[in-house]
């Protein structure tokens, strides 16, 4: 971090700090090698489930094959590919009523591209064989959604806790040991209290959106890669939904590890002070998960800042919001976010500088607190 001057601006000195934590992070070993193993853990994660869609386990594919209904135009797109059997019938009503009955595991229609109907989900298999990327149908919807009710959340979900845990858990022990080491009295020579912890959460939440993209883009890649297109366009809207609520939502959780770091001195005395923030994340992210088949449930949870950033992108996958309701929740969310911020430099201002024992939040917050 370059040297400050007299006249250097709060939001120069904030980037100076916020481009320091992005510099420290990035040369850190730990941080490198726990990003690449989660991003191959999520690539693996989706090559792994795609083989798994691929194993024959309708009644319709018989032993070794599936069986696929055909009409005239699409007979030749299923000619080669190892593992299907195609069933000639007359036209597309046919077709589907096939794969409605359980006759045959999917039907290839003719299109611009070529369509593939399925019945409780997309034929993965097929999908993944063919060498154009088709249009993917399926007959009933309604069980489509429910197998993918829980997997919708839990991606939105964990994706938030981990970058919030993680990043956070990073702010509050830098936080502990550059009061533990005196940094803190270092920097805040040159730099106010409030703008440091604003740099330290504007570059923590810079690496964090990064990492959240990187995941996106493996994730992205990986479905590119096993043939499971189809997926993307399921997600769209709701993955650019969720995207805006993270920023929005990390910078809240960012901001009270800090001012809850503060308050203690010695690393073995964050437990008490970090815990109830993670507990925050933790009961949204369960309650979002278990709780996606009550939409009454879901509506509230959609509301609450604290599980917004899950559960409203989940009720935007689900069809269960209105347009405006989105940015409602955004707007409850970033105006909470904002009050928290303003508390959070209260007290992170106020205990930095405070070694010895822990701090009390109400002494901090009480008339008694030193300024």
């Amino acid at each position: 971090m370059s040297a400050p001057t007299s006249t250097t601006s709060p939001a120069r000195l904030a980037l100076l700090v916020a481009e320091r934590e992005v510099t420290t992070q990035l040369r850190s070993r730990a941080f490198v090698v726990s990003t690449i193993i989660l991003l191959v853990g999520i690539l693996a994660g989706i090559v792994v489930g795609s083989v798994l869609s691929k194993r024959d386990t309708s009644p319709a594919t018989g032993s070794a094959t599936q069986r696929v209904a055909v009409v005239p135009a699409t007979a030749g797109d299923l000619q080669g590919l190892p593992g299907f059997t195609a069933v000639p019938v007359a036209d597309d009503a046919a077709a589907r009523a096939a794969v409605q009955d359980g006759t045959v595991a999917a039907a290839l229609l003719p299109g611009t591209p070529v369509r593939v109907v399925g019945r409780d989900g997309p034929p993965g298999a097929l999908v993944a064989a063919l060498t154009r990327a088709p249009a993917v149908e399926v007959l009933n919807p309604a069980a489509q959604s429910e197998a993918v009710r829980y997997l919708v959340p839990f991606a939105f979900g964990m994706v938030f806790l981990i970058v919030v845990m993680v990043f956070g858990q990073t702010i509050a022990q830098n936080t502990i040991i550059e009061k533990q080491t005196r940094v803190v009295e270092v920097l805040l020579a040159a730099v106010p209290a409030r703008v440091l912890m604003a740099g330290k959460v504007a570059g923590s939440s810079v690496l964090a959106l990064g990492q959240a993209a990187a995941m996106a883009l493996v994730a992205l890649l990986g479905l590119k890669l096993t043939g499971q297109d189809h997926l993307i366009s399921l997600v769209g809207a709701p993955v650019g939904w969720f995207v805006v609520f993270f920023v929005v939502g990390f910078v809240l959780f960012a901001a009270m590890f800090a001012a809850a770091a503060s308050l203690v001195s010695r690393v073995e005395d964050s437990g008490p002070v970090i815990m109830p923030i993670t507990i925050l994340g933790l009961i949204p992210f369960y309650l979002v998960i278990y709780g996606s088949g009550s939409p009454v449930l879901m509506r509230v949870l959609s509301y609450v800042p604290f599980s917004a950033v899950m559960g409203m992108p989940v009720r935007i996958y689900l069809g269960d919001a209105a347009w405006w309701e989105p940015v409602a929740s955004l707007v409850v969310l970033a105006a909470t976010t904002a009050g928290v911020v303003a508390l959070a430099a209260l007290v992170y201002e106020r205990s930095v500088l405070r070694t010895g024992a822990r701090v009390r939040l109400g002494e901090v917050l009480g008339r008694r607190a030193t300024a």
